[in-house]
């Protein structure tokens, strides 16, 4: 099929009939070249309703998930945004057309040095890619919207602590078959958190257990 005729297919009969209707992230997956993201051995499935495999054993999102949880997340231009699990860089690429700044954050090197070629490549100038652990990362500035792509078994407190006043933060908990995608919203002292959608999709590497029981 046609490049540009399989990415209208995504936008429009899958992506869009899933409730995404915001034409700015609706724009911004049709700007992002989501072909040349993806590994080179899967890309005749790049706008496939699929989760692409990726390497460090790491999969991209349904390209209907991505769309759902960007419209959710409410960007703005002027934002400045949190991306933790930077995976093929697609979703950095993407939530950089929606916002002024992201920083982009993945445990793998291997990933983080790829997604830093692709983007480049795609002149996307402003994300700034960053190796690390989000379960050590002690961020300097608080952010408008943290968009975590990978799961974690139970809510991170640390999350809401970093958004300001008015933020947004979309993370998935729970453990497979029952996932949460959460939105979270900070105000002056406190947040409030609201379930979307369930999904499944890779925890993140060194997320912390919850605490069990014992008698």
């Amino acid at each position: 099929m046609h490049t540009e005729t399989a990415r209208h297919q995504m936008i429009y009969h899958q992506v869009r009939p899933w409730d995404v209707f915001d034409a700015r992230v609706l724009q911004a997956m049709t700007t992002v070249p989501r072909e040349r993201f993806v590994p080179d051995i899967y890309t005749d499935l790049a706008f496939a309703d699929t989760a692409i495999p990726l390497p460090c054993g790491q999969r991209m999102l349904h390209p209907i998930l991505e769309g759902r949880l960007l419209q959710a997340l409410q960007p703005a231009q002027h934002e400045h945004a949190l991306l933790i699990g930077t995976g093929s860089g697609y979703t950095s690429a993407c939530l950089a057309q929606l916002v002024d700044h992201v920083t982009s954050v993945d445990i793998h090197a291997e990933l983080v040095d790829a997604a830093a070629v692709r983007l480049a490549d795609e002149k996307v100038r402003n994300v700034e890619l960053k190796l690390a652990d989000c379960f050590e990362l002690q961020p300097l500035n608080k952010f408008d919207c943290i968009f975590v792509t990978g799961s974690m078994p139970s809510f991170d407190e640390r999350l809401p602590e970093w958004l300001k006043t008015g933020g947004r933060l979309i993370v998935i908990t729970g453990k497979a078959p029952n996932m949460t995608v959460e939105l979270v919203r900070r105000d002056a002292d406190t947040y409030s958190r609201s379930a979307l959608c369930e999904t499944v999709v890779p925890a993140l590497e060194n997320a912390p257990a919850p605490a069990t029981f014992t008698f």
